[in-house]
């Protein structure tokens, strides 16, 4: 990539900048969801990565310590990895899971994520495959628990399945 990348911390003046390029691609992730990232952030409990370009805003990812999904047990999950769609295919996502899968490294010696089951993480699914996660085994996750053979479910993004991979 040629352009000036760079990945920093979330900082007090980016929830505004992320929540309005949000907005203007029509993705609902209200200012609130960003300023609760940066006081989690400040707690410990959450670490949020922003991708830069040429100063631009153009993705992030969070690394959350306790992973609210049971089965994890204490193993850290990266979350709410994002991309803006005018900037795939440039060595940003992949800057962005390095750098959190760095972090992690140096904590746990796994780490976790979910992602969604429609078109729209089709490329995520892909890129997590790719990296080396496996599914954790338990099959389709809603809400955080583990969906009984036959049961129905809604296709939004509280469908995942759930991934692992060994950092070290």
């Amino acid at each position: 990539m040629n352009d000036a990348l760079q990945i920093r911390p979330l900082r007090a003046g980016d929830p505004e900048m992320i929540s309005g390029a949000m907005t203007a691609i029509g993705w609902n992730k209200p200012l609130s969801q960003y300023e609760r990232y940066l006081a989690e952030q400040t707690a410990g409990t959450r670490d949020i990565l922003v991708a830069t370009v040429d100063d631009g805003y153009a993705g992030y990812v969070t690394v959350r310590w306790e992973s609210p999904y049971e089965p994890f047990g204490g193993i850290p999950e990266i979350q709410d990895f994002n991309v803006l769609p005018e900037l795939r295919r440039r060595g940003i996502g992949t800057a962005l899971m390095d750098a959190a899968e760095a972090l992690v490294a140096e904590r746990s010696a796994v780490v976790g994520i979910g992602v969604g089951l429609y078109p729209d993480y089709g490329q995520a699914q892909r890129m997590y495959v790719r990296r080396g996660y496996l599914p954790d085994g338990r099959g389709l996750i809603y809400d955080g628990r583990q969906v009984p053979p036959m049961e129905m479910i809604r296709n939004d993004d509280s469908a995942t399945l759930m991934f692992t991979k060994q950092l070290r």
